[in-house]
């Protein structure tokens, strides 16, 4: 069974860094999807970013592109995301999240998640 663990979050003003991590147990083969996902208050979850575990190639959404940055390190099952020039509308819980490979990450149906952290931006 996979198990994912978030660490990192925490509160920080508009316009500083987070970095994200994610540690990820429990599954075998090579071929996954892997993203960060968040959930707001009162509004939808949104998909923030994805990579892919054989070629590596990033997606994100475009509320954070050119601010975040997903990396994996296969060597350590641990997947991040760098937080930069964050806003207040940044404030979400955060959730790393893995699926089935696909070739386009950004529309996988995540089948494993992880149980949040929480990120906030103060004005």
């Amino acid at each position: 069974q996979v198990q994912l663990v978030e660490s990192g979050g925490g509160s920080v003003q508009a316009g500083g860094s987070l970095s994200l991590s994610c540690a990820a147990s429990g599954y075998t083969g090579r071929w996954y999807c892997m993203g960060w996902i968040r959930q707001a208050p009162g509004k939808e979850r949104e998909g923030v970013a994805s990579i892919d575990t054989i070629y590596g190639r990033d997606t994100y959404a475009n509320s954070v592109k050119g601010r975040f940055t997903i990396s994996r390190d296969s060597a350590k099952n641990t997947l991040y995301l760098q937080m930069n020039s964050l806003k207040p509308e940044d404030t979400a819980m955060y959730y790393c999240a893995v699926g089935p490979w696909t070739s386009d990450c950004a529309r996988v149906k995540y089948s494993s998640w992880g149980q949040g952290t929480q990120v906030t931006v103060s004005p």
